[in-house]
């Protein structure tokens, strides 16, 4: 039986650990943290931070506001998930939901195949789904782009922004002043890669990995077991989510990622370039390639005042961005991370998570 909350934490208390920072690399941790005080509950000397993985969080300005330009394309309907609708490109308030107040055809899609139903009930017009997330929606995507290969869709294409995690936590560990402990799995992800996936943090890095889920329960365990690796100088990966989480992950999963992709650089807010860090759309299925298709280009980096990237990479936490809860807010958001559903300024604002 897990142990209690109650019992977790008198556990946590008795480990005799210096300032311990901790990062969580789950948008859904993040979220599930601050909703159930979490961080209230920890003693002083343990830190939760939040990390890169919000997908919509690590998208940066430059590459928003080329998806504005798109967006504005004649007989063109561009889908993408909600959250990708409020977030504002380099200008304050410009955004997918203003390009589609000004004429633009901007649909909400809850997954990639609604996106192919679409090209096929508007044949007369272009459709571009916009692929954000990481290992989590990736299989989806290529499942949608496979099936438009099938059915010999001709007015289907999909920008992939889709990102993996290991990449993007080798450039963090590499970054200068790099300060965290500890590493919060994500369980969404690990249920894709499996536990393999993580086993480069204790093996390259010495650094201490817990699969988390995403109940209270859960988070607190699998912050004891960091803790306790922590204290016992043993870095290893441990699955806490071991109900939905298996070493291998998911064989079919990745064997239809394999299909569709394969690995390129791509940009990070907050990391900058990362070398394989994103997957792009193999040449035999360049027909379905939106940047190909259209040509798309990104800007050179976009100048902003939002702290987005500070915050996802464990610089700050967002009460230390002068914007936030003033010129920032859900209503109003500066940047992304003030918009997503997993978002860590969202989350800070909604539960005063201080």
């Amino acid at each position: 039986m897990k142990p209690s909350a109650e019992q977790l934490l008198a556990a946590i208390r008795k480990l005799p650990l210096p300032e311990t920072r901790l990062m969580e690399v789950c948008g859904t941790h993040t979220m599930a943290i601050a909703e159930a005080g979490i961080r209230s509950l920890l003693p002083e000397n343990v830190k939760l931070l939040s990390g890169p993985g919000c997908p919509v969080c690590v998208t940066p300005a430059e590459v928003i506001d080329a998806m504005l330009a798109l967006a504005m394309e004649e007989n063109l309907i561009l889908a993408s998930y909600g959250d990708m609708i409020r977030v504002p490109g380099s200008t304050p308030g410009d955004s997918l939901q203003r390009r589609r107040a000004l004429g633009a055809d901007v649909r909400v899609c809850y997954s990639p195949m609604d996106a192919l139903d679409l090209a096929e009930e508007n044949p007369g017009k272009e459709v571009v789904f916009l692929g954000v997330g990481f290992e989590t929606t990736a299989p989806g995507t290529a499942a949608a782009v496979l099936s438009a290969a099938e059915r010999g869709l001709k007015n289907f294409s999909v920008w992939s922004m889709l990102k993996t995690v290991e990449p993007a936590l080798r450039s963090l560990m590499g970054m200068e002043g790099f300060n965290i402990q500890g590493f919060l799995c994500p369980g969404h992800v690990a249920t894709i890669l499996g536990e393999e996936g993580f086993r480069f943090l204790p093996k390259e890095y010495g650094m201490p990995a817990v699969i988390s889920g995403f109940e209270p329960e859960d988070i607190l365990l699998a912050v004891y077991k960091l803790l306790r690796q922590i204290a016992d100088g043993a870095p290893k990966v441990e699955n806490e989510y071991t109900r939905a989480v298996r070493p291998a992950g998911n064989p079919l999963a990745k064997a239809m990622m394999e299909k569709c992709f394969v690995p390129r650089r791509d940009l990070w807010r907050g990391l900058g370039e990362i070398p394989q860090s994103g997957l792009g759309l193999r040449e035999e299925l360049a027909a379905f390639d939106a940047e190909k298709k259209f040509g798309i280009e990104i800007p050179g980096p976009a100048k902003t005042a939002c702290r987005c990237g500070d915050v996802i990479t464990g610089r700050m936490n967002p009460t230390g961005c002068p914007l936030f809860g003033t010129r920032c807010t859900p209503e109003d958001p500066v940047g992304p991370c003030m918009v997503s559903s997993e978002g860590a300024c969202a989350a800070w604002y909604k539960y005063s998570d201080q």
